[in-house]
């Protein structure tokens, strides 16, 4: 297509489960857009950028190709795609987290991995997986007929052993576990921890595209930022500053301003959302006061 001439070619997911927050990704970025449902790829409107929208477990293998110059798409996928020595990881996103992890039924005599080995596997991670028993078959010594067998399957993984295709899985597990567990399933080990990934390809198609590849990812690593980190204000006297700076020492170091009340100061640090209760705690121990709590849209960091 002529209109992708000189443009940055970004792929993302189609569908699937990191599809809605690399939208809400590209959004905190501003990188404008629109999209019709007939057409996988489309135009950037502010930016000399083309996205292409590909199925996730394809991604690696056009970004690390070089058809494609920048993509998101799993950890997992990057290794079963076997790209990792194409692509660079250029920062995890922090969502789509998950594990791989190998799986049998739970009500059944299998209690661990090593007596799983030499029989039968269903998976849709069939490199990962093949890897992970071709170890524990050398480590246990099996050969030729009594080495594991990996069957590979494009969905619908947790049936195979309810259907007696399986002796256990290994499959993507979620932090609910909702699945494994409706599908009478238990997991004995883990394979691999996973998470969305920004990748660029080690053969980009055009070097002067470097710049606005590093500007994509500095955007998207505000967002990312913005979403772990909020902005923490309270008052403090100044005797008690250095035990607060212990509480909030925020990224590199906390501003600090005098208030008109004298002896005592404004002080302000970046903290961690999932720690921000048990800071705002620890901060009314030593004797702040009018302690307030602002979210974060974007930032650079």
């Amino acid at each position: 297509m002529k209109t992708l001439d000189g443009r940055l070619l970004f792929a993302i997911p189609k569908k699937g489960r990191l599809h809605e927050k690399c939208l809400q990704l590209l959004s905190g970025a501003d990188i404008q857009f629109r999209k019709s449902h007939r057409l996988d790829v489309c135009l950037v409107m502010n930016l000399p950028i083309a996205l292409i929208f590909l199925p996730a477990a394809d991604i690696p293998s056009f970004v690390g190709n070089g058809n494609v110059d920048i993509g998101i798409t799993g950890h997992d996928v990057v290794l079963e795609a076997g790209m990792q020595n194409k692509i660079t990881e250029v920062q995890r996103l922090g969502f789509g987290k998950c594990a791989l992890q190998i799986q049998v039924p739970e009500h059944g005599s299998i209690q661990s991995v090593e007596q799983l080995a030499g029989k039968r596997i269903v998976t849709s991670f069939e490199v990962l997986s093949g890897e992970y028993f071709n170890k524990l078959d050398d480590q246990l010594q099996l050969t030729g007929d009594q080495r594991t067998k990996i069957q590979y399957v494009g969905g619908s993984v947790e049936v195979a052993c309810a259907l007696g295709l399986a002796d256990g899985i290994v499959n993507r597990l979620a932090e609910s576990g909702e699945t494994m567990r409706a599908a009478g399933l238990r997991a004995i080990s883990t394979v691999l921890e996973t998470e969305a990934v920004l990748i660029k390809s080690n053969t980009p198609s055009r070097a002067d595209h470097t710049p606005l590849i590093d500007l994509v990812a500095s955007r998207i690593a505000g967002v990312v930022a913005a979403e772990k980190y909020v902005v923490c204000s309270y008052n403090i006297s100044r005797e008690a500053l250095p035990l607060a700076v212990q509480v909030t020492p925020g990224r590199r170091a906390p501003t600090v301003s005098p208030l008109e009340q004298e002896g005592w100061v404004d002080v302000n640090a970046m903290v961690l959302k999932k720690d921000c209760a048990r800071v705002m705690d620890e901060l009314v121990k030593i004797g702040a006061q009018d302690i307030l709590i602002f979210n974060l849209d974007n930032c650079r960091v």
